[in-house]
């Protein structure tokens, strides 16, 4: 069930790169993220009360879901918005690929977690195959002001994903069912962007067209409703730094699609990077004992 969860979060956050695209344009992006999980939280919320999956949430847990909602469905994703504004989209991956580092980083903080170093080595590894998949790309955007300024927005909204994680484990370990907490974070998220958008002045509009509409459908319901629930699942399960190595395979999922539609060319130093993550992925996930062998003779 876990593999199952693991392997639909990496295919559905891999592709919401698409929709995300079609999302950017005619409608503000307050107002694209708002609608996003305003639909999502309330398909969430409507369904489980219908299948009678809905938890009652104490009022003591509450300001937790709510800063759950700041960091996972709201402040992470105006961050990452406006960061695609200024820099290329490819950059904003290396950057949320950093994930790995922030959780490992966070959970030592927060709960006194000593990652192995088999996983600080298979994170290391994922994070260089990232960049240098996307080495060429980062190097051709000019270093100036706009630069700068995505790419900080781009690091704080990998922030708050990150401690939402660890946020999300405190929840869980008090008894919230994941369902439950992102029906009611969702809407919380909406609501924190509407008003985010109501002190800036940002007038609500909508795009009637197939493509806004469809895609706000697959990012609300398979990106969001689904995503999420899968993804914190894996969180609740392995831990934050074992799940977050997850946004390294990400951008893999999109440079396929890249292959396959735009007619991405995969050269020497991208190659060397997909075989990076890929041993990355080995090493994080491979419990062999030859494989800890290994990993002991790069202590330091």
């Amino acid at each position: 069930m876990t593999g199952l969860c693991y392997a639909l979060t990496v295919l559905i956050w891999g592709t919401t790169w698409i929709a995300i695209k079609n999302q950017l344009g005619v409608v503000p992006i307050e107002a694209s993220i708002a609608y996003r999980f305003a639909l999502a939280g309330a398909v969430l919320f409507a369904g489980l009360k219908i299948a009678k999956r809905l938890q009652p949430i104490p009022l003591r847990h509450h300001p937790y879901v709510f800063l759950q909602s700041i960091c996972l469905f709201s402040c992470n994703f105006l961050c990452f918005y406006i960061a695609e504004t200024l820099v290329p989209s490819g950059i904003v991956s290396v950057i949320f690929s950093a994930a790995t580092i922030f959780n490992l980083a966070n959970g030592m903080v927060a709960f006194g977690q000593r990652p192995s170093a088999r996983i600080l080595l298979g994170a290391a590894f994922g994070v260089a195959g990232i960049v240098c998949l996307f080495w060429n790309e980062a190097a051709a955007a000019a270093f100036d002001r706009n630069v700068v300024i995505g790419v900080m927005l781009a690091l704080l909204g990998t922030w708050f994903f990150s401690v939402g994680n660890l946020v999300s484990v405190r929840n869980r370990k008090h008894g919230l069912s994941v369902t439950s907490v992102n029906a009611y974070g969702m809407l919380y998220g909406a609501g924190i962007v509407s008003a985010f958008a109501a002190i800036r002045g940002v007038e609500f509009t909508f795009d009637p067209s197939a493509s806004y509409v469809g895609s706000l459908l697959y990012l609300a319901i398979f990106g969001s409703v689904i995503g999420f629930t899968t993804y914190l699942t894996v969180v609740n399960r392995l831990g934050a730094a074992k799940a977050a190595y997850m946004t390294v395979l990400f951008p893999i999922v999109a440079l396929t699609i890249s292959m396959f539609f735009e007619n991405y060319q995969l050269g020497p130093l991208a190659a060397l990077g997909l075989c990076a993550v890929l041993v990355g992925n080995v090493l994080v996930f491979s419990p062999t004992p030859r494989l800890a062998v290994f990993v002991r003779r790069f202590r330091l």
